[in-house]
């Protein structure tokens, strides 16, 4: 007779122990001390590095080809993400035995999941689709309808999943039942607050969500290799693979990679101009002053053999150092936080979808802090704080129906017909 005890581990009636096929427990050299288990100390590194050079590579191409076809493709690619992520966080604490006492308790996770989904993207897109369908009166309305009511409409989903919850409770399953309401509504917090982010970066300009999220894979790819071939002295306890070797060859070149691809990006239209409906054709804007190549006068002290003494640097590129900066520094604290969790948890990864890499949730630790801060860099330091033509615009556009937006137009013209003649 075999039993399974929940952790991955199936006993025999023998009392022998069977590992599970497949299973992310901890491996048996977690406890040994740092040293003996850095990359360059490790047997089989090379294998390793295969494994997650050939993901890499498929990741990364498969990055590029969804950053070529645009915005909407992104936020495709965000979404499915997102829903690998909820996938792997939410069997973390699930229960076989628990589960099986308890038909469709598990669909309603996906419920409050796919709500807060409907509420965070409602209200970031919903000026764009409103942008998207002003040809069509009839289907302006509609969506007009459909915004308007928007809140409403996630608030009584939200009602019907905790209605769900309340009559699903079960005679001597409440404290499991309640962990894991409790969690399901803990991973919305982490996997929505950031992606809201994410998705707001979009739409801004391509720019500011490409800039960051590739400092964040050039800051792992880096660490790695560094590390596997120069790491000798253990960085933190709770990554056993980190070193400070890895950790500072990273930072160097992530900030380096931060001023020549900013230089790179900001070149490209499509990258830097906003998007403001949800069509999916390239775009074409003044890039503005912030992607308009300056020149820079280089600095006396440079050696007489060094060919430059100007360069063209764009403003964006001083601004890119600040991320770079930021990606090298502070954003794997992602990953430690992530390596914290996992060891509380007694895992190795949070899946196994992506093969030398773990599950989608070991890749998005670091990019989830890098998202916010982003973001908040962009609407901080970038953006401008006085009220724009556009902004207003995009108010009346949104709150406004079709028939106050015929009579403010009228009221406006005249308001502006009559100051012509009172100056003349």
């Amino acid at each position: 007779m075999i039993k399974e005890n929940g952790n991955g581990v199936q006993v025999t009636h023998a009392g022998r122990i069977r590992r599970r096929k497949g299973s992310n427990e901890v491996p048996a050299d977690a406890g040994q001390p740092n040293g003996k288990q850095l990359l360059v100390n490790d047997q089989n590194k090379y294998k390793s590095m295969l494994i997650r050079a050939y993901s890499s590579i498929w990741m990364i191409g498969g990055f590029i080809f969804v950053v070529y076809m645009g915005h909407l493709y992104i936020w495709a690619m965000v979404v499915i993400i997102q829903i690998f992520m909820a996938k792997e966080l939410f069997g973390l604490l699930r229960k076989v035995n628990e589960d099986k006492q308890l038909p469709g308790f598990r669909h309603l996770n996906w419920h409050f999941f796919f709500t807060a989904m409907l509420f965070v993207y409602g209200r970031i897109l919903s000026q764009r689709l409103v942008n998207t369908v002003t040809t069509d009166k009839v289907l302006y309305k509609v969506v007009g309808n459909l915004i308007k009511y928007h809140m409403v409409t996630c608030y009584f989903l939200y009602i019907a999943g905790f209605v769900w919850f309340i009559l699903s409770l079960k005679k001597k399953m409440y404290k499991y039942q309640f962990g894991q309401y409790a969690w399901t509504h803990m991973i919305l917090i982490v996997v929505f607050t950031q992606s809201s982010f994410t998705v707001a970066n979009i739409f801004e300009g391509i720019f500011w969500f490409l800039l960051p999220a590739s400092l964040i894979v050039i800051n792992d790819i880096a660490a790695y290799f560094f590390g596997f071939f120069f790491g000798k002295t253990p960085l933190i306890k709770l990554s056993p693979k980190k070193t400070w070797e890895g950790f500072i060859g990273a930072s160097v070149t992530t900030i380096i990679s931060a001023f020549v691809l900013a230089n790179f990006m900001g070149r490209f239209h499509w990258l830097t101009c906003p998007r403001k409906d949800l069509s999916t054709g390239w775009l074409q804007c003044d890039p503005g002053p912030l992607f308009t190549p300056e020149n820079f006068t280089l600095p006396g002290w440079l050696p007489e053999w060094f060919p430059w003494t100007e360069m063209e640097i764009m403003p964006v590129q001083w601004h890119a150092l600040g991320l770079g900066l930021f990606a090298s520094i502070i954003a794997p604290f992602g990953g430690f936080f992530a390596s914290g969790f996992k060891r509380a948890f007694k895992i190795k990864d949070f899946g196994d979808s992506i093969p030398g890499h773990g599950g989608m949730t070991d890749r998005m630790d670091c990019q989830m802090v890098m998202a916010v801060f982003a973001y908040i860099y962009h609407q901080s330091f970038i953006v401008a704080q006085s009220v724009s033509v556009g902004m207003i615009f995009d108010q009346i556009v949104m709150n406004l129906s079709y028939e106050e937006q015929r009579a403010l137009y009228t009221n406006l013209g005249q308001i502006i017909q009559d100051r012509q003649f009172g100056e003349s």
